[in-house]
């Protein structure tokens, strides 16, 4: 699953449309058009070939929009006294997106460790708390784990069960 991918499947869960996928990259420090956003949203028909029409949807973009989506369903946070301005820059690898995007999800819907199993049980995942801590954990804990595509997927999933439901 690549970032364009996690992008449509998240738009689709969560019903946005693309003034709000707009305003959420806006949020998060990426400017991007409703063209960018149409570009950003079309499949391609595999992977392994390059559709033209698609913008391919960076590491940088995709933790830019989770960052602007905890605002926009947050509201912006006004830093304490010695905190840095804005969000920590986290340098996203290719096999750290699935734990990110766990990560702000549950920060920007606000969710607990609960809904996080009880959303990946309707979507057919059992999973231990454990695990799910594992995976919610920062890269470099003894405990940290990569959280795979099928865990993101079905957690994807399961956001669109219950919040289109």
């Amino acid at each position: 699953m690549n970032n364009n991918d996690i992008l449509i499947r998240l738009r689709y869960a969560l019903d946005f449309n693309n003034t709000e996928m707009v305003d959420i990259f806006k949020l998060g420090g990426v400017e991007v058009t409703k063209e960018d956003v149409l570009q950003l949203l079309t499949k391609s028909n595999d992977d392994e070939t390059e559709n033209e029409e698609q913008m391919k949807c960076t590491n940088q973009m995709l933790d830019s929009f989770l960052n602007g989506l905890i605002i926009y369903k947050r509201g912006k946070q006004e830093p304490k006294p010695g905190q840095p301005q804005g969000p920590a820059v986290s340098a996203v690898t290719n096999e750290s997106v699935n734990n990110l995007l766990l990560k702000k999800v549950k920060i920007a819907l606000a969710l607990t460790s609960e809904d996080m199993l009880e959303i990946l049980e309707d979507a057919g995942v059992s999973i231990s708390k454990s695990e799910l801590s594992a995976v919610l954990r920062k890269e470099g804990h003894k405990n940290y784990k990569p959280c795979l595509d099928r865990y993101a997927r079905n957690f994807l999933k399961g956001l669109a069960m219950k919040y289109r439901a």
